[in-house]
């Protein structure tokens, strides 16, 4: 069942982010608002949930992103000439990558401790299942735009 303020919520975001971004918003920021509209679709969060659920979510959104850019420029980034790459060096941009993975994982776990404090257990991991499904969804819809619509 649509909770119609939910969908207020929703559409108030909606229209805030594409005032603050102008009409040409970056791709990551179109994402970032079609993954809110699919979660809160898939989720049917009531009021209380979304106003406690969503600072969390962003905020562990924005770590994750780091991690993700540290890790392309900082590790990956390094690695593009491997022919140059002694073996010394590629050790340390593992041990940097392990760190990384630590770090990550310590992120995540926290993550959900906090989460299920705000949504239950099965809103969860259903928040897990449409993440997964918000992917598959993109890439869908990516090789039907490459493919000129046709599938």
């Amino acid at each position: 069942m649509i909770n119609y303020k939910n969908i207020t919520v929703l559409l108030l975001l909606l229209f805030t982010t594409t005032f603050t971004f102008g009409q040409r918003k970056p791709d990551k920021e179109k994402i970032r608002t079609l993954k809110v509209a699919y979660l809160t679709e898939q989720l049917e969060f009531t009021t209380s949930e979304a106003e406690a659920f969503w600072p969390i979510y962003n905020t562990y959104q924005d770590k994750m992103d780091a991690f993700r850019n540290k890790e392309r420029n900082q590790i990956y980034g390094k690695t593009k000439d491997m022919e140059s790459l002694s073996d010394q060096e590629a050790n340390a941009l593992l041990e940097d990558l392990i760190a990384l993975e630590d770090e990550k994982n310590k992120v995540n776990k926290q993550f959900l401790k906090d989460i299920r404090k705000v949504i239950s257990a099965k809103k969860t991991f259903l928040l897990l299942k449409s993440e997964n499904g918000f992917k598959r969804h993109l890439l869908k819809q990516y090789h039907q735009k490459r493919n000129g619509g046709q599938r």
